[in-house]
């Protein structure tokens, strides 16, 4: 189970998400009350465990914007707020752009990002069309709401979107975010089999700062949820 903490903005917070197990730290490049610039997370990642994937969000970003943060912020991988129309063509100009021998074209993991809506649902298909794109490495489904297009803290239909995830299953990477929380992370997992979990508001004591015992929580209800299906997923 791959476990992304976004929402970072400071390094004590960055820290305690690494001690406690996280794969990923997120930092939030488009508008929000988490919103980090690339200086603040250069200062952030270059001290964190090589292994630690630090992933830069970004909301309707250009290709150069997006690649001066990775330069300048360290960053590891990508994850990208667009229109569908728009994604395919960002991501393989991203991947070709750090596939030329740069310190990053190793490590670079590209993360497209899918609202789910249950009325008319096309999960599905929308799943089955990104596995066929060899520049995505996963896709993250999440929530919105008018005023926000991540970290609203309010959860999708599991249940209607369960299908979609559960067909992805073994031919692309999924991961589920949205109103996730040390509460129902179990459930979420449990029902969606996702390959990830992201959680941002839902282990805050307030908007950007994080609650320790809450992402420890978080990290370890999480794992504990995967590893009790291994023995199903192997029978």
């Amino acid at each position: 189970m791959w476990i992304k903490i976004c929402g970072t903005t400071n390094l004590a917070d960055a820290q305690l998400a690494v001690e406690a197990g996280a794969d990923a730290l997120g930092f939030v490049f488009a508008a929000s009350p988490r919103r980090v610039t690339a200086a603040q997370v250069a200062e952030i990642t270059r001290v964190l465990p090589q292994a630690v994937e630090k992933v830069g969000v970004f909301a309707d970003a250009g290709f150069d914007e997006i690649v001066a943060a990775v330069r300048e912020g360290g960053l590891t991988g990508v994850q990208l707020l667009s229109d569908m129309e728009s994604v395919p063509d960002l991501a393989l100009r991203l991947r070709e752009e750090f596939s030329q021998g740069a310190p990053h074209s190793k490590t670079l993991r590209i993360l497209q990002v899918l609202h789910f809506s249950s009325e008319g649902d096309t999960l599905h298909e929308q799943l089955a069309a990104l596995g066929q794109n060899d520049a995505l490495d996963a896709v993250l489904v999440d929530s919105r709401t008018p005023q926000a297009r991540g970290g609203t803290g309010i959860c999708f239909d599991w249940q209607a979107a369960s299908r979609g995830f559960l067909s992805a299953a073994g031919q692309l990477r999924v991961i589920a975010a949205g109103g996730l929380k040390p509460e129902n992370v179990r459930e979420a997992i449990e029902t969606l089999r996702p390959w990830g979990v992201d959680v941002a508001s839902g282990v805050e004591a307030a908007p950007g700062r994080k609650d320790p015992a809450r992402v420890k929580e978080f990290i370890a209800t999480a794992r504990a949820a995967a590893e009790a299906l291994e023995p199903a997923a192997k029978a």
